[in-house]
């Protein structure tokens, strides 16, 4: 391709190049002196009188990245000249310039890279169709399909920067996730770079972008322009390349010769070859600019010191009568093009970028989290140095920030481009997502400093983790301020940016024209620093910036998007914060490294790495606090009802069946009257439980449903402590049956007799603190209770039925007026003594809601074990332990007999 070269760039063209870059150049120059005198100017001005916006909260790190390498790793490069892939190891330094090796190898060694690239005014791209869509657009020789031959790519996943003017650089890598990473790193790179025009010093700067602007104006050209990108001397070659590349095009187009793709090819080597002696040319020249400035600029600012009052009221004169002149029609300008289109577009802004800002607050507290439960689970302190190391880079980690800065892809002016001579929202998008960086950066920097000042007060490690949470709340507090204070500036520039260039254009006509007549109120020796372009600038930014201002500040009313108000400011509200901002940055790997790792070696092992494909650690398990681990849902619940439930329920309900007592004393009627009560009160409960819900709603019934549970199951409790103690006198009595049947029932009568004349003979040691024990105190109750064990024996089933008559007899010629029984009781009786008969079923398992071949088979395949005290039980110790049965200690006994207490 040497040839194409030679051919469309020999010497005259060269020649030609050449001197209308320099014309451009030199025009360039004029409007870039005259606009030095006014920044100057303004930066005395504003020196003087200090007319600052609101302190920050946060701190600034003053050298963010030294010695850093950003991002490492392998992927394939395509080679024009041979139209070959070739494999190549990148390196993204510091200065955010990736670096060509041939393999790590070479890196390691030393070797000069195969090639640097500057990624100012670059695009992404990842897909060969958006690649053959811009060549199709851009670069003149024809169509060219996007899989023709020529771009073919090795794999699926291909990466591609592209430039206007520039060489491409076409990549590939082997799977989805290393192109999304690299893509990510890539457009970091272009992001830095674009910014290359920094903010201080602020005279040259201020000097030399509205430069930039007035030479656009004067060739009719308003509104955002995308290739303000890179420093200075870059989009000072951009600006020529603007101008020059269209009569190229013309010129040189015509005469390539070939297919559509070799046009196309040769063009890129010849635009190529073109900007990179624009460079040079500027390059030079804008060197001698700043030189010229630079040499008079300690005369200007003498001058600007001893004449300051005179040449503002110079100043404030010419401002009144431009101001007389164009206000009328800047104000009905902004009526009937600007104000109802306001906002609109700030909603279009504040969307996407409180959207990232609130991204970037989720990033800080989950990485901060995640470093602080790691420090629980791996050792405290050791480990707090290499943890900080990886949180103090976090702004510029391009994996961890690309979920913050995809936020602002949804940035769309597409209604308001074209009204607004807006060429692209890409230049808001990257203002954006720039100080999206710069608030992280402050943010993790903040935390450095003020975990560092903790750590040197306290040396202990129990409260390590505690005071970095503390910290952390803290830190985000400050961003909170800080990141509305920084997207409401932003949101008043982005506007201004838009709305001004689209007033100058409509006011161009009527006023511009009228403008040089002011010259003549200006003295000559105040000319440079009072121009009547720039007056009459401020004259129509102040017509709308009043506008901008209420509606921004409506927009913070409405805490739509988290922004602070102005009303409540926070002005100097932690001052010794920022007397850690004069302490240098904490080296984290130094300071704090774990003495038990061995320090890196080699040639680059200073050259500390922020990420790495290499050395990769987002794939790793994020370990987790103990904590915070979920419930185990895979255990199944205890069911509320089982069988093994139902029958315990069945043998626990027996012994609550009221009996006739009859002689009481006064004291005894009354607790049997209370009892009773009760008790006819949880019968009516389970019977409502029983029927349906809208029975019990139509009803009204005034117990919920969780205190009768509740009721009902101290009831059983205290029914299962007192089953045990009467099972032991059941055993006793067996004993004595064994013997004869004659002896037992008369120590049955003599134990009544005891019972009779004593209570606490009987009932000592079990005796509780319910309304149901008062029924034991008589004896009827307790030789009744006797009766009942024994009819549960299914051994013994007869003699204690005959015995249970006999003693009903005793029991109804003693009495000369006995209670009636209830019916209800008869039949619970009846049904007692006939339950475990030898031919019928026990009356728990007849109970069940099973076919008759069901209960045979459960009656000869169930298994009674007997327990210590000689009760039978249906389920064995085992089951007892699995259905969760465990022994409830016996409370104390009331101290009073007056007061009754009752379960429920």
């Amino acid at each position: 391709m040497g040839d194409v070269l030679s051919t469309h760039l020999d010497e005259s063209r060269r020649a030609y190049i050449s001197d209308r870059a320099g014309k451009l150049l030199t025009e360039f120059g004029k409007i870039y002196e005259d606009q030095y005198g006014v920044a100057l100017f303004n930066s005395v001005r504003y020196e003087i009188e200090g007319n600052g916006g609101p302190q920050t909260q946060l701190l600034h790190r003053k050298v963010p990245l030294k010695d850093r390498v950003i991002f490492s790793g392998n992927l394939f490069q395509y080679l024009d000249d041979t139209k070959k892939w070739r494999n190549r190891f990148c390196l993204v330094p510091h200065h955010y310039g990736p670096v060509l090796y041939d393999n790590k190898n070479a890196y390691e060694r030393g070797l000069q890279p195969r090639a640097g690239i500057n990624c100012a005014g670059y695009r992404v791209l990842t897909s060969l169709d958006q690649y053959a869509e811009l060549l199709n657009t851009s670069v003149p020789g024809g169509k060219v399909k996007a899989g023709s031959s020529q771009m073919k790519c090795a794999t699926q996943f291909p990466l591609i920067l592209w430039h206007p003017y520039c060489q491409h650089y076409q990549f590939c890598v082997m799977n989805e996730k290393e192109q999304e990473r690299w893509s990510a790193v890539f457009q970091d790179c272009v992001r830095h770079c674009n910014n290359g025009i920094p903010e201080e010093p602020r005279v040259e700067s201020a000097a030399f972008t509205d430069s930039v602007r007035l030479y656009r104006q004067a060739r009719d050209q308003y509104g955002t322009w995308d290739m303000l990108c890179g420093n200075q001397v870059q989009v000072l070659s951009n600006l020529v390349m603007d101008d020059l590349i269209p009569d190229l095009k013309n010129i040189i187009c015509p005469k390539l010769r070939g297919k559509p793709q070799e046009r196309q090819r040769s063009w890129l080597l010849i635009s190529d070859q073109v900007y990179r002696s624009v460079h040079e040319q500027t390059q030079q020249y804008f060197k001698g600019l700043e030189k010229r400035c630079s040499d008079k600029r300690a005369e200007m600012e003498s001058q600007i010191r001893t004449d300051m009052d005179q040449i503002i009221s110079c100043k404030e004169h010419v401002y009144s009568k431009i101001r007389a002149f164009v206000l009328p029609k800047a104000e009905l300008c902004v009526r009937n093009h600007v104000q109802s289109h306001i906002p609109s577009i700030l909603e279009a802004l504040m969307l996407p970028t409180s959207q990232g800002f609130s991204e970037v607050r989720d990033t800080i507290f989950r990485e901060i989290t995640e470093m602080n439960m790691n420090l629980v689970n791996e050792g405290g302190r050791e480990k707090l140095g290499e943890h900080m190391e990886k949180i103090s880079q976090l702004g510029y980690h391009p994996v961890k920030m690309q979920p913050c800065y995809e936020k602002m892809d949804q940035l769309n002016l597409e209604g308001l481009q074209q009204r607004f001579d807006v060429g692209s929202p890409a230049v808001f998008r990257q203002r954006a997502q720039i100080l999206m960086r710069e608030q992280t950066d402050n943010a993790v920097f903040t935390f450095e400093q003020m975990v560092h000042q903790e750590l040197n007060k306290s040396k202990g490690e129990e409260n390590v983790c505690r005071d970095i949470q503390r910290i952390l709340e803290r830190v985000l507090k400050k961003y909170d301020y800080d990141s509305s204070s920084v997207r409401k500036k932003f949101f008043q520039e982005a506007l201004l940016q838009i709305l001004i260039p689209f007033l100058l254009k409509k006011l161009a006509p009527t006023c511009k024209g009228e403008l040089p007549r002011y010259q003549e109120l200006i003295f000559e020796e105040l000319s440079r620093f009072v121009l009547v372009e720039n007056t009459y600038e401020e004259v129509v930014l102040q017509t709308v910036m009043r506008d901008i201002v209420q509606a921004v500040k409506e927009a913070a009313i409405q805490r739509k998007h988290n922004l602070f108000r102005d009303s409540i400011v926070m002005n100097n509200s932690d001052p010794n914060l920022h007397l850690l901002g004069d302490e240098p940055a904490v080296d984290w790997g130094e300071q704090y490294a774990n003495p038990n790792e061995a320090p890196n070696g080699g040639r680059h092992g200073r050259v500390r790495q922020v990420v790495s494909m290499i050395q990769e650690d987002e794939d790793l398990d994020t370990v987790t606090s103990c904590q915070e681990t979920p419930a185990n849902e895979t255990i199944p619940e205890e069911p509320e009802s089982s069988d093994v439930n139902q029958i315990r329920g069945m043998l626990v309900k027996e012994f609550d069946v009221p009996v006739p007592v009859p002689e009481l004393k006064a004291e005894q009627f009354l607790e049997r009257t209370v009892l009773k009560e009760e008790r006819v009160h949880v019968t009516q409960i389970q019977e409502e439980r029983s029927k349906p819900v809208h029975e019990e709603e139509s009803r009204g019934a005034e117990v919920t449903r969780e205190e009768t549970d509740s009721r009902v199951a101290e009831e059983n409790t205290h029914s299962d402590s007192r089953t045990e103690n009467e099972v032991e006198e059941v055993t006793v009595s067996q004993k004595d049956h064994s013997v004869a049947e004659s002896d037992e029932l008369h120590s049955c009568q003599d134990e009544t007799e005891d019972l009779t004349s004593s209570d606490q003979d009987i009932t000592h040691g079990n005796r509780q603190d319910t309304a149901d024990d008062v029924a034991y105190d008589d004896p009827d109750v307790a030789h009744y209770i006797q009766e009942v064990t024994r009819e549960a024996v299914a051994h013994y089933a007869q003699e204690l039925a005959r015995e249970e008559q006999e003693l009903a007899l005793a029991h109804t010629s003693s009495d000369n007026q006995p209670e009636e029984v209830p019916d209800e009781v008869s039949s619970q009786e009846q049904a007692s003594t006939q339950c475990h008969a030898p031919s019928q079923l026990p009356k728990e398992i007849a109970s069940l809601d099973l076919s008759a071949e069901d209960k045979t088979t459960y009656v000869q395949e169930q298994k009674f074990t007997p327990d210590d005290s000689g009760f039978q039980s249906p389920i064995s110790e085992g089951d007892e332990e699995a259905e969760g049965y465990r022994e409830i200690p016996v409370p104390a006994p009331r101290k009073s007999r007056d007061e009754i207490i009752t379960p429920f």
